[in-house]
């Protein structure tokens, strides 16, 4: 055999492959080449060697995630504002709904059967927005601003006849102070979880009154012990197969990107404020919001110091899994739902998805791995729940935290065609790297080859600021792989990994026997701990193939996130196509005003509002006129300001989230000419100035916020006028 033509015709077959451009059963072996060549490929040869047949020959359509699991929307009554805030399924099939407008609603045959249409009566009304609901024993428990109540019909007639309070606590009043649950415990107690208040003047959260940040465990007859602390927004809860209790957090001060954590008592994980609260009697803890280290080292390195911090188990990467991060919902379905039973779904309101995730137990910690699942739900996901017919019902909300999902409510389920996926069925940690299992036998060639996957190993800042940029970045080299004989497995031994990171695992040139491309290809597991047991002895270095595009700088170059105005110029990415001065191409960013202005001619306040929206939504200025804008952040989470090309709002938008693990610390400003003008990403309560020319073309130019899940909605237009 000639090494150099096999190596050219491997190097051929995989870069084809990734590229998702040929089917995989079509392509001859090596072996089945020389075969019917007669001889061995020489280089010496005066004809060129064969073309193996097929190379010509694409894939058919890729596969999309409505193939697998279909959505399906609930007609909802026009007189019905179903803002979903908690739902259950009770015993008899139909679904408990509470809305955050103080309703619950019974919607019976809500799975649409015998071509029956739901319908929806109203159980009862007047609460304080729940955010939470469950079934038991014939009573629905829902968790209002300040109390769990029983709701009880003793009659019959499908109304409530009693609201009874089981537990109440105090309010301040701030609009931020959200409660959610309850979660029913085996011994009968409930577990709620608590929001802090916001505070605009601060930029941070703030608990103003007692045990606001904490999980509270509460008896059915109504004493209250306090759980754990260290909640920021805990919107989402549940248990995993094991029956442990998990939270969903959402970014914010002290959450550098969405996380879920196991919660055992006594805990904090990670929010300061509600230590505040660690004096008063019954507290598990002792520690104070000033015994907190503000440093900026990863959660997990300051959890091995700071031994009272507890690391979360999986992350979820901000912007490209979620931005709002909420209900979480154990598969408990036995294969009816597909193959990944055992496993737990996470939904996100902000962009309107849901993931999959998979825990794993190493020396006593949970870590695990998350997933792209399903994508394009009507409004923002916050409720998950099980049907009868192990579909899942999708609750969805989306009024004052606006999503990617254009509608203000929407009822959903999702259902399992019955065909199965190619997936990365599930991700385990290994003592020299991971261990990746498919849902169905992958090709042992393709699946052997360090150039199918790469790996990069990233981490967010845990500090009292308003979210964090990727940290740390840089990239895992493969030394080597073994396909297990069945192709179910790939072991993967993988140099550089760290401790409390997570670990971007991506599979671009796997196929499967059959030909198909991963239905998503990528993975992100957070590694607490390396698990004892035998290392794969290999017999040669790591291969030299290319990484250089994982051989990324360790800390970025790209300009930070600002906080004020910083009186510096930037230019993230082409001059602006037709604003001058002086004769000279401005930068995109301009944060000091040009010393030939004088004065400029306009100048804009430019502020939020909740909903994601600017304030104002429009302005209007002349054609080549100079313009400073003021962007004032008086929003509780990361705005920027970008001015970009007229139409191509969503197109700069989309660019944004392409850019991945480099969004926040890149401002999410894509590189592109559609961009003409833009501010740094601000932090809550903090304002930036620009300064820039008009365009000389009149027309309609929008700016937008392009953080992932914003842009969809928040922007205005600049009417540019002769």
């Amino acid at each position: 055999m000639n090494i150099k033509y096999h190596s050219i015709y491997r190097l051929a077959k995989t870069a084809l492959f990734a590229a998702g451009l040929v089917c995989l059963s079509q392509l001859p072996t090596w072996a089945q080449i020389q075969s019917k060549t007669g001889q061995p490929v020489s280089s010496s040869s005066k004809q060129p060697a064969p073309a193996p047949k097929g190379l010509a020959k694409v894939d058919a359509d890729p596969e999309k995630e409505d193939d697998f699991y279909k959505l399906i929307s609930l007609p909802v009554p026009e007189d019905i504002i179903l803002e979903v805030g908690g739902m259950a399924t009770l015993p008899d099939g139909n679904l408990a709904v509470c809305t955050r407008r103080g309703e619950v609603w019974i919607v019976s045959n809500p799975y649409v059967s015998n071509s029956g249409r739901p319908s929806y009566k109203r159980f009862a009304s007047g609460l304080h927005e729940p955010l939470g609901l469950a079934y038991k024993d014939g009573d629905i428990y829902v968790t209002q601003r300040s109390e769990v109540t029983r709701l009880h019909d003793s009659d019959g007639d499908g109304r409530a006849d009693s609201y009874d309070k089981v537990y109440s606590w105090p309010l301040s009043g701030n609009y931020h102070e959200y409660s959610y649950g309850p979660t029913f415990l085996p011994n009968g107690n409930m577990l709620v979880t608590l929001n802090v208040g916001w505070s605009n003047s601060l930029g941070h959260g703030v608990s103003l009154v007692p045990w606001r940040g904490w999980t509270l465990e509460i008896t059915p007859d109504g004493k209250m012990t306090p759980f754990a602390a260290g909640m920021r927004s805990p919107a989402g809860y549940g248990m995993n197969a094991a029956g442990d209790f998990f939270y969903t957090e959402n970014q914010g001060d002290w959450v550098g990107s969405g996380r879920i954590s196991q919660v055992e008592k006594g805990d904090f994980l990670g929010n300061a404020e509600s230590l505040r609260w660690t004096g008063l009697q019954g507290s598990p803890l002792k520690i104070k919001p000033e015994d907190v280290p503000n440093t900026g080292e990863p959660l997990y390195d300051v959890s091995k110091k700071f031994t009272a911090l507890k690391a979360p188990a999986v992350w979820l990467p901000h912007g490209i899994l979620g931005i709002s991060t909420s209900g979480l919902l154990l598969d408990n379905n036995k294969g009816k739902f597909g193959p990944f039973d055992g496993q737990l779904f996470v939904g996100d309101q902000g962009q309107s998805i849901v993931s999959r995730v998979d825990f794993e137990k190493v020396k006593g910690d949970y870590q695990g791995v998350v997933f792209p699942f399903r994508e394009g739900f009507s409004s923002g996901v916050l409720r998950l729940v099980w049907g009868h017919d192990a579909s899942m019902f999708v609750g969805m909300t989306s009024r004052g935290w606006s999503s990617t999902g254009k509608e203000l409510f929407s009822l959903q389920r999702v259902v399992w065609t019955g065909k199965m996926p190619f997936e990365m069925k599930t991700i385990h940690a290994m003592p020299d790297g991971f261990e990746i299992e498919f849902t169905e036998p992958v090709d042992q060639e393709l699946a052997a080859d360090p150039a199918s996957y790469k790996v990069t190993g990233f981490n967010y800042k845990y500090h009292a600021t308003y979210g964090s940029p990727v940290i740390n970045r840089a990239g895992c080299p493969i030394r080597g792989i073994v396909v297990s004989k069945d192709g179910l497995k790939a072991r993967l031994v993988v140099d550089s990994l760290r401790l409390g990171y997570i670990h971007e695992i991506t599979t671009n040139g796997v196929r499967s026997t059959k030909g198909r491309a991963l239905l998503h290809n990528v993975g992100y597991y957070t590694l607490n701990n390396l698990p004892d047991g035998e290392r794969l002895m290999l017999a040669s270095a790591a291969p030299k193939h290319d990484h250089s595009a994982m051989a990324m700088a360790s800390t970025s170059t790209a300009p930070p996130i600002s906080t004020k105005a910083t009186g510096t110029k930037s230019t993230a990415a082409k001059p602006a196509a037709g604003a001058k001065t002086a004769g000279n191409l401005m930068a995109k960013r301009v944060t000091e005003m040009p010393a030939s202005w004088g004065e400029p001619d306009y100048t804009i306040n430019m502020g939020t509002k909740p909903g994601l929206k600017f304030s104002p939504e429009q302005f209007q200025v002349k054609a080549g006129s100079k313009v400073r804008v003021v962007f004032n952040n008086e929003d509780d989470m990361l705005h920027n300001f970008v001015v970009v090309t007229p139409g191509s709002a969503i197109q700069v938008g989309e660019l944004a989230m392409k850019l991945g693990l480099e969004g926040q610390e890149r401002n999410y400003i894509p590189q592109t000419d559609k961009v003409l003008h833009h501010t740094n990403l601000l932090q809550p309560n903090t304002n930036e100035s620009i300064y820039f020319m008009a365009p000389e073309k009149p027309g309609d130019y929008m700016y937008e916020c392009s953080v992932p899940g914003h842009f969809y909605i928040m922007q205005g237009t600049m009417k540019v006028v002769k």
